[in-house]
């Protein structure tokens, strides 16, 4: 990044910040919003605490493993439904019911089956494999036809083709897929949290900060969560890039 980018990118981070401060002074209140002075103070309030982070801990473990099994099981299950159109024809229904049910439904649903304590991981799991599954089956439909009948004139191998031409086809919809998939393996990990109350969760933490009207620590542990997020968002795409060079490397 260069440095007129870094500039421009931290004036208009403090211009937001300028807005949020004007925002809380006109409000007058600090029970229904606070300016970033008293939430950065409960932030760093928060940091030296062992519970902030057994919190974190747990909330970016459970959001995690739901996130990448839906990654496993969309990619997977995608390919096979790309080859058979039997199986998506059978998938379709609940395709639509997991893209279209409200998440709270799922969450009180899974309350009653699963208990509180892995609701985040099972939550996380429905709302990203719809996403990276439909992305995977569009991916490989875009797929070079020319390409497929070359590699077929020249009997190039089952994984000579996927590496070489399905891949590459597929990357750009995985990618665009997993963007999205990760912010909502978020919101909905840690809004399951908030309804189930699992003990030393991030989910945990904003409901008891909404019982006592701590709006300083609710808007704290909001930022936590973005900055986990974005850090986690990028972590992952890096790595998925880095398999994919990987893959490249070795075809």
């Amino acid at each position: 990044m260069s440095p007129s980018s870094r500039i421009r990118k931290i004036v208009i981070l403090l211009f937001w910040v300028a807005i949020w401060q004007t925002a809380a002074q006109l409000i007058d209140n600090s029970i229904v919003f606070v300016g970033p002075y008293p939430v950065l103070c409960a932030l760093f309030n928060l940091l030296p605490t062992p519970g902030f982070w057994l919190s974190v801990g747990s909330s970016l473990g459970k959001i995690s493993l739901g996130f990448l099994a839906a990654f496993l099981c969309g990619l997977a299950i995608g390919c096979l439904a790309y080859h058979f159109t039997l199986l998506r024809e059978f998938l379709e229904p609940i395709i639509r019911l997991m893209k279209s049910v409200p998440v709270a439904s799922f969450v009180i649903l899974a309350l009653i089956g699963i208990g509180s304590e892995n609701l985040a991981v099972f939550i996380s799991f429905l709302v990203v494999f719809p996403i990276l599954y439909v992305n995977t089956i569009a991916g490989l439909e875009n797929t070079d036809q020319k390409l497929l009948e070359m590699a077929q004139i020249f009997s190039v191998t089952p994984a000579g083709r996927f590496r070489c031409i399905y891949l590459p086809a597929l990357l750009p919809y995985l990618t665009s897929g997993c963007r999205i998939a990760l912010g909502m393996s978020w919101k909905s990990g840690i809004a399951a949290e908030v309804i189930g109350i699992p003990s030393h969760t991030i989910g945990e933490n904003l409901y008891m900060a909404k019982i006592y009207l701590s709006t300083a620590e609710l808007l704290a542990w909001t930022i936590v969560i973005i900055l986990i997020s974005a850090l986690f968002e990028k972590v992952f795409l890096l790595l998925l890039e880095k398999g994919v060079r990987l893959c490249f490397r070795f075809s």
